[in-house]
């Protein structure tokens, strides 16, 4: 590694926020790019680990010393290559994933893990300002034909390898935009949409077809796809929601977080919703149960709304504040 001691010399410094008071006001992400000189400290402490862990801890098995040490050398372009080989859409993951390489992070041990979400979206949003990503079209064609059913993170990337390998690749998605949880269950304070929006763009240039508002099995017959393509690729995502079977579930005011954040989502966008399909927090007292990810959406989205009081309940114990 370029900087073998980087870990002793530099602390974990996390992106810069904008203010509270500011960020309640708008829709827009509320972390802002660090700078250059704190990004290049932050990827120098990446240790020259005899086994990193970081590779077991993260889904994609991204190659993640590699990445830290060629930004922390200022090889930007090699860093984009290395981390698209093996993830699609860093610009997702970066910003989304509750980072399990971190927490398997062999520095963790006994000091601040690496922010190794934080290199991984300056490494993407640097490859798009300098015009690195491009369309990258097959060099040859197979002749099949492959149906990807739901438009989530999953099938886009499964769409997106697929059409490199020289498949014909249609896309089927049952809401009105492309882009599943992505587009409808992630607030625009975590994600802007523009970020998927200008993916969707690269894939369209490189040949895949994109159907938004077929619900397979509703408006197309599964048996009619299985007719006209070669292969199926299921990826209908994780948008049932857990109930809780409780006395008092079916009192009035009661909502469930997928009923919740995909009109508001929808709004954001400037569409036009029946008020009946609106739940709005403005002025009133809120609880919500569970604080995960999806809890902490409905939470920052009912502090935009203007709710009068806010309260979250958590099953496991509250972490430490530091």
């Amino acid at each position: 590694m370029a900087k073998t001691t980087g870990f002793m010399e530099f602390t974990r410094q996390g992106p810069p926020s904008r203010p509270v008071a500011e960020r309640v006001t708008d829709w827009l992400e509320y972390y802002e790019e660090m700078p250059p000189k704190q990004l290049n400290e932050q990827a120098a402490r990446c240790m020259d680990c005899g086994v990193p862990f970081c590779h077991q801890g993260c889904p994609l098995g991204n190659i993640i010393p590699d990445w830290n040490d060629l930004v922390y050398r200022g090889h930007w372009r090699d860093a984009i290559e290395r981390l698209h080989a093996t993830n699609n859409f860093p610009e997702f993951t970066g910003r989304l994933c509750p980072a399990p390489c971190e927490a398997a992070c062999v520095l963790g041990i006994n000091d601040d893990p690496v922010t190794i979400k934080q290199v991984e979206v300056s490494i993407i949003e640097r490859a798009w300002r300098e015009g690195w990503i491009r369309p990258e079209p097959p060099q040859q064609r197979t002749e099949r034909r492959v149906a990807v059913i739901g438009s989530g993170p999953a099938g886009l990337a499964a769409a997106q390898q697929l059409r490199r390998a020289g498949h014909d690749v249609t896309v089927f998605e049952r809401d009105d935009r492309i882009g599943g949880l992505l587009r409808y269950g992630i607030p625009e304070f975590k994600m802007e949409k523009r970020f998927i929006d200008r993916r969707l763009e690269q894939m369209e240039a490189e040949g895949v077809v994109f159907r938004s508002s077929v619900n397979i099995g509703v408006d197309v017959d599964a048996r009619d796809l299985v007719n006209e393509f070669d292969a199926i690729c299921l990826s209908g995502g994780a948008t049932h929601s857990r109930d809780l079977p409780i006395p008092g579930r079916d009192l009035d005011g009661i909502h469930l977080a997928m009923d919740f954040l995909p009109p508001q989502n929808k709004l954001v966008a400037g569409d036009d919703l029946p008020e009946s399909e609106v739940i709005s927090a403005a002025g009133k007292r809120v609880i919500i149960l569970g604080g995960g990810d999806t809890g902490a959406d409905c939470l920052g989205t009912v502090h935009r709304h203007g709710a009068l009081s806010v309260k979250q309940w958590e099953l496991l114990p509250r972490p430490p504040d530091t």
